[in-house]
């Protein structure tokens, strides 16, 4: 038996902050691939330190649905599943390049191959696009476009400014979007100059956060200057400064996702070759392409 288990940040405030692991954690579950998917949380139940206990299968995959490597990643989800012998230095990561670790659950015995954050995959590239042709309801969007990856910036954690510098050189090789940029909330390029660095006359804009919540929200479209008030709603395309800026949200609610969790248990030697076709045909009727 193999089991997936989906680990992520979950919320006391935000309800809706662990919709999109029960949706990719559905959306595989579909696929027959694994015997179990189970998922748990930091903020909320199931919580991380139980998930395991939950589980019967002997062997687990544990994919955590973070954006970047970092104090969760590399502390806070080893201990809560009581990985014996784990240590941050088996992965030998620069930030963006962790991998898998296998391991034993110290109270349940179980073999866990514990994997890196879905954020600092190549896959999570082609995610960012799909969004894109996602809020723009055009397949083949890209001549005549910009493109913004948004997130937090390294002033809150230097490898999640990695993962969007990474993305966004990833998608300008692509040479699809005439221009693309990787902006931040805290630190210079700031996302609310955004018109500044775009000559395009549409730009659209993906912020790299897993959930939807209260930055991607609130702060992103009041700084943009989509609204002055986050409350009152926004268009979508919304003119900024004569730039028409399609806020994509947050690039974990795309149904593609699910693929890069496929991915990164198949990296660690999970068999979800015939779930992979299915989950990305799958997310295409979804979206409509």
């Amino acid at each position: 038996m193999q089991a997936l288990v989906i680990v992520a940040h979950g919320s006391h405030l935000n309800p809706d902050s662990s919709t999109p692991t029960y949706r990719h954690a559905d959306t595989i579950r579909a696929t027959g691939a694994f015997d179990e998917v189970r998922t748990g949380f930091w903020k909320e139940e199931p919580h991380l330190r139980e998930v395991l206990r939950t589980t019967e299968a002997d062997e687990v995959y544990v994919v955590p649905l973070f954006v970047s490597e970092g104090y969760f990643t590399e502390q806070v989800i080893p201990r809560e599943l009581r990985l014996s012998g784990w240590d941050v230095e088996q992965w030998g990561s620069d930030g963006l390049s962790a991998d898998q670790a296998t391991l034993t659950a110290a109270d349940t015995g179980q073999t866990v191959h514990y994997c890196g954050p879905v954020g600092t995959h190549e896959a999570m590239t082609d995610v960012l696009v799909r969004r894109a042709e996602t809020v723009t309801g055009d397949p083949d969007v890209g001549e005549g476009f910009g493109f913004a990856v948004v997130g937090h910036g390294t002033e809150r954690n230097e490898n999640s400014a990695k993962a969007i510098e990474y993305h966004a050189d990833r998608i300008r090789e692509l040479d699809r979007f005439d221009e693309v940029r990787a902006l931040y909330m805290d630190e210079d390029p700031e996302v609310d100059d955004l018109p500044e660095f775009f000559e395009s006359d549409d730009v659209v804009l993906v912020p790299l956060f897993i959930a939807d919540g209260f930055h991607t929200q609130e702060d992103i479209p009041e700084d943009v200057g989509l609204t002055d008030d986050y409350r009152e709603g926004y268009d979508v395309p919304a003119t900024v400064d004569g730039v028409r800026v399609w806020y994509a949200g947050a690039v974990g609610t795309e149904p593609l996702l699910a693929d890069v969790v496929l991915e990164r248990a198949a990296d660690a030697g999970a068999d979800v070759e015939n779930a992979l076709e299915s989950v990305r045909e799958t997310t295409r009727v979804a979206t409509g392409d």
